[in-house]
């Protein structure tokens, strides 16, 4: 992997709760990358920051580790519980990563995370607050079921946290968003964080509205997550898209390859036809049961699964290390999903390359895409000896029907065995 994602800036100059350099240590992290260096002055210094950044530039990292310096050096008023923080994110893939990573870099501070969001774990997620809480990261519409069950409390929230803002509007959140808001102390008495690919007006009014005078940081949002990204484009006829697909594949190490069509019929189409193909892969779409999806996105990770067949509900929120190649089997029809599905490789400083079929149905996207990204991607004809001739029939691919390594326990940051009575934070 590249280094020359990350800035001289050390994370050990920053003046991080001795925790969190620990935990900093233990992954192996010891410079920022751009993003980092340019928020965690202003958060660790207790003000507001709205950041624009691509997924996959350490974002999580930045407002995980302002989050917990918080928490770690601000004493509560005895008899106040959790949570103290609240993590707001689009999709549950997403609020699973940050509670990832919130655990591997808080794993010496004695907090608590708690990850809730829908599909699955009800029963479970609710016994986890109901034992108390230090960090909530979630979707919003499980956790406003619990909160207005009273669960728990968001009076004592002193960070609130939102990622991927943009998206929270494209999928329409923006009510539960603003419904969890103000039901926590008034902006000026919390700090407070907004992310999103975009300062787009409406992310902008939003900030306004819940945040106390937030500092706003722009790094470059498109540039650094596509930076790395080899692209290229194939003009294509539609019934030579699969053997195209087939040829682009087998010329390519597909230890770790996604591929994105438009439809979950189209995923369905293409699963069957690799399948039948002895290409090893499966689908990742909407209505996949969140137990499936994570076994699923598992096998990815770690290679035994050596393709994955996505609709853009697996264009965000998604971190899934070392994925080499992104194949757009369609085009997608809105621009900017183009940015996110082909930042899905290149991540963190390493190299991938984004290729992407133009054919009939979809070829009117490209100039749009290619206004929105501002470049030309290279283009070509698809060359007659990449194109697979003698493709076998496609198995089936039946549609799924919904169903349904923690570290050791730690007490709660404010209270429990050697807490100090509610009075000042503890670490491990």
């Amino acid at each position: 992997m590249d280094k020359d994602h990350l800035t001289q800036t050390t994370f050990k100059s920053l003046g991080l709760h001795e925790s969190l350099l620990t935990g900093l240590d233990e992954a192996g992290f010891t410079r920022c990358m751009p993003i980092q260096e340019a928020t965690l002055p202003l958060a660790l210094a207790g003000k507001d920051v709205a950041g624009q950044a691509q997924t996959g530039t350490g974002k999580s990292a930045a407002f995980l580790l302002a989050t917990m310096h918080y928490l770690m050096t601000t004493p509560v008023a005895e008899g106040k519980s959790g949570p103290w923080a609240a993590i707001l994110a689009p999709t549950r893939e997403l609020a699973l990563q940050i509670h990832r990573d919130a655990e591997k870099l808080g794993y010496f501070t004695g907090m608590e995370f708690a990850c809730i969001y829908g599909g699955t774990g009800y029963d479970k997620q609710r016994r986890q607050l109901e034992r108390g809480v230090d960090v909530l990261i979630g979707t919003p519409g499980r956790i406003i079921d619990f909160y207005k069950q009273r669960v728990f409390t968001l009076d004592n929230v002193e960070v609130a946290v939102l990622d991927e803002a943009d998206r929270m509007f494209d999928m329409g959140f923006i009510s539960d968003i603003r419904y969890l808001l103000r039901r926590m102390p008034p902006p000026n008495k919390r700090i407070n964080m907004l992310f999103s690919a975009t300062l787009s007006e409406r992310v902008k009014e939003l900030a306004w509205e819940h945040m106390n005078d937030p500092e706003t940081v722009e790094i470059e949002p498109e540039q650094i997550t596509a930076e790395k990204v080899n692209q290229k484009l194939y003009h294509v006829e539609n019934n030579q898209k699969i053997g195209l697909l087939l040829g682009v594949l087998r010329h390519q190490d597909v230890t770790r390859t996604m591929v994105f069509v438009n439809t979950k019929r189209a995923a369905e189409q293409v699963t069957g036809y690799l399948l039948g193909n002895d290409i090893k892969t499966a689908v990742l779409s909407g209505d996949i049961p969140q137990n499936k999806r994570e076994q699923l996105l598992g096998e990815f990770q770690k290679g035994e699964l050596p393709v994955l067949v996505a609709t853009d509900v697996a264009a965000r929120g998604l971190h899934i290390p070392g994925v080499s190649h992104v194949v757009n089997y369609d085009l997608p029809q809105d621009a900017e999903d183009y940015v996110h599905r082909i930042g899905r490789t290149a991540r963190a400083g390493e190299r991938g390359d984004a290729i992407s079929f133009a054919c009939e149905s979809y070829v009117y996207s490209l100039p749009d895409i290619e206004a929105y990204i501002d470049q030309k991607i290279p283009s070509e004809l698809a060359p007659p000896e990449l194109i697979v001739e003698d493709i076998k029939p496609p198995k089936r691919v039946s549609s799924p029907r919904r169903g349904n390594g923690r570290p050791p326990q730690r007490n709660n940051r404010r209270g429990g065995s050697g807490g100090g009575g509610g009075g000042g934070s503890r670490r491990r």
